[in-house]
């Protein structure tokens, strides 16, 4: 997909940290709050910038190397069964959303299940899950542009009804598995120090998975590009996440990364355009074992570290009420003249 992502303008910068700064408080006193301020001035090039509409999109899709069981412990048929939790408005995304107040849309990628229509449900289904990698790439090319032109189709979407501040989660049993093998290819990082438990994979599952993953980074060496390497290695739902990144970037929305896939997919984003790392804020630090060495790659800072790695959108869905109190104080908050109080004299 052709998509042009341009790096933020900095000619707010001084700016924006002075009416930071001149609020009543000690300077850096509000901490990660006032970086995540100052970037979302940058970002929507303004001294007052508004959240609008926040959302959480889900993109689910199953995984080829999931069927045969060999690195996840649940069944691939949980990837369709969490589809329909989402749907009856009861998993954990759910509550936070509600309780936040977020749009919440649920989008199946390439569940391999056929769903009725269903009013809280986007059909852009690439397929019924992807190819197992252990034999042959997870999807050609042109699914995967498919599906990254999917991912932003919806982003598009909602952008036209306002939206303008955006999270992404999702849901594929295997996907792990895939997303350990982008964070490989992309960072470098040695595939067994990127592998973790999943959804709970005990000792000997764990060892059977990074057998397997280092075969199959074997079987597949070095794609020569971004494109093919998220094909090779990827899942529907991360290809959509991918696009659906990289257009939220090109529309000048606040893009609110999740755990350790929708960072998977972050990664195959920022090596197509690095520009897009401008955009995002990070949610969280997830328990999954590869999260905290891909944010160091993209030399990032995560708001929270809530020892969560369930997925689904949830630390994304936390951090944004956390986002709109750094607006709010930007906003909202005396100054030091407005106040009447003394700034520091030294």
């Amino acid at each position: 997909m052709h998509i042009e992502i341009a790096p933020i303008s900095q000619e707010l910068r001084a700016a924006l940290q002075e009416k930071i700064d001149q609020k009543t408080k000690p300077p850096g006193s509000l901490g990660k709050l006032e970086q995540v301020a100052l970037q979302a001035g940058l970002v929507q090039q303004t001294l007052s910038p508004v959240l609008q509409q926040p959302a959480i999109v889900v993109f689910a899709g199953d995984h080829g190397i999931a069927a045969e069981g060999l690195v996840n412990p649940f069944p691939q048929a949980v990837t369709a069964q969490m589809v329909y939790n989402f749907l009856n408005g009861a998993a954990a995304i759910n509550v936070f959303c509600r309780q936040h107040q977020l749009q919440l849309s649920v989008v199946d990628a390439g569940v391999n299940h056929e769903f009725a229509a269903h009013p809280l449900l986007k059909n852009r289904k690439i397929g019924m899950g992807t190819q197992n990698f252990q034999h042959r790439p997870a999807m050609s090319e042109e699914q995967c542009k498919r599906a990254m032109e999917a991912g932003a189709a919806e982003v598009r979407e909602l952008h036209e009804k306002g939206c303008n501040i955006i999270g992404f989660g999702e849901m594929g049993i295997g996907n792990t598995s895939a997303a350990a093998l982008l964070m490989s290819h992309f960072t470098g990082v040695p595939i067994d120090e990127c592998v973790g438990i999943g959804t709970g994979s005990n000792a000997q599952q764990l060892t059977q998975k990074k057998a397997i993953l280092r075969q199959v980074m074997a079987f597949h060496p070095a794609p020569p590009t971004a494109m093919l390497a998220l094909a090779t290695f990827g899942g529907f739902e991360i290809a959509m996440t991918c696009g659906a990144i990289l257009q939220a970037a090109a529309l000048r929305m606040l893009v609110v990364i999740d755990g350790f896939i929708v960072t998977s997919a972050l990664l195959a984003a920022a090596s197509m355009h690095p520009a897009v790392k401008d955009y995002c804020i990070f949610a969280h630090c997830s328990e999954e074992k590869g999260h905290k060495a891909m944010l160091q790659h993209l030399g990032c800072v995560p708001l929270l570290q809530l020892d969560m790695r369930l997925g689904e959108g949830t630390g994304a869905a936390l951090a944004i009420p956390l986002i709109a109190s750094a607006i709010a104080f930007l906003n909202e908050m005396a100054s030091f003249n407005s106040a009447q109080v003394s700034n520091r004299t030294i």
